[in-house]
């Protein structure tokens, strides 16, 4: 998994400052996913979280520059719109449209999106190892969205349907990678015909994430009996939607897989090793038994 960033940056700074900005923040537990990481690598560092609304956001950047922060990770609802605050943007973030991590490099920051590549290696080592051929369903179309439905047409779906509150969002991302695989966008309205015929559900949206845990994305009697139905959120580790589809006898997948592969990969941007994945992975699951 290790990436080509190099390390000079961790040898000559001393310690490392790390973070992640989103809106809200409170849920994350990025700090003690990273934080276990860097104890494990023996980098001396802090990894913090900043609560930044969406008109912070410019300024919150200007500070990662003030306050040398080697770099952060970026999650809902930023992953869009801080692209225009950034010098450069790596080809694969560029082509999704999003960025959910930051390395800064001297003064130049860099953005990159490993949401894709995380999530798609969580699932098919989990719980669906085959996409070829398969209908897939997802639940929303911002930032998250783009980085997962980026990676998935690379595995040669039968169709991805997107559903999304504005309809105008979905429909226009469909449009935008229709070339790369069979895609349409579909208003709630709509949704329920495609959700019916799906053989994959992803919930990329944060309806059901702590503290509200028993919302649900989509009306429980939409689910098909026996599909394989992801969450992306992780915390909590089983949500709502999770829940009522294993009652129903579907294989589920929830977010902690790609959590900790999104992060591993970011983590490798920064210091220019190997991520201890295994340290990361039992750190989130040892919080929530706290």
């Amino acid at each position: 998994m290790k990436s080509t960033q190099q390390s000079e940056f961790t040898m000559a700074s001393g310690a490392m400052l790390l973070g992640v900005m989103g809106d809200p923040i409170i849920h994350t537990k990025s700090p003690i996913m990273h934080n276990a990481a860097l104890k494990a690598l023996g980098i001396e560092g802090n990894y913090v979280p900043l609560h930044i609304k969406p008109e912070g956001l410019e300024k919150a950047i200007q500070a990662i520059l003030t306050l040398g922060f080697r770099g952060v990770n970026v999650t809902i609802p930023h992953k869009v719109e801080v692209m225009k605050y950034l010098d450069h943007i790596d080809e694969g973030a560029a082509k999704v449209g999003a960025v959910n991590t930051i390395v800064n490099n001297n003064g130049v920051l860099t953005g990159y999106n490993t949401d894709g590549i995380g999530y798609v290696r969580s699932l098919k080592e989990e719980v669906c190892p085959e996409l070829r051929g398969k209908n897939i369903v997802v639940l929303g179309a911002g930032g998250a969205a783009r980085g997962i439905i980026h990676a998935l047409t690379a595995e040669q779906p039968g169709q991805i349907s997107i559903v999304n509150r504005t309809a105008s969002k979905a429909i226009e991302l469909a449009q935008e990678w229709g070339s790369l695989a069979n895609m349409q966008g579909l208003s709630e309205a709509e949704a329920q015909a495609a959700v019916n015929s799906a053989d994959v559900l992803i919930n990329t949206t944060s309806v059901g994430m702590h503290p509200n845990v028993g919302e649900l994305p989509l009306p429980k009697e939409w689910i098909p009996e026996g599909i394989v139905v992801s969450d992306l959120i992780y915390n909590p580790l089983m949500t709502e939607l999770l829940h009522v589809s294993a009652r129903k006898g579907c294989s589920t997948h929830g977010g902690l897989g790609m959590f900790v592969n999104q992060g591993a990969y970011a983590l490798e941007y920064w210091t220019g090793v190997d991520a201890p994945v295994a340290v990361m992975r039992e750190a989130v699951l040892q919080s929530f038994k706290l």
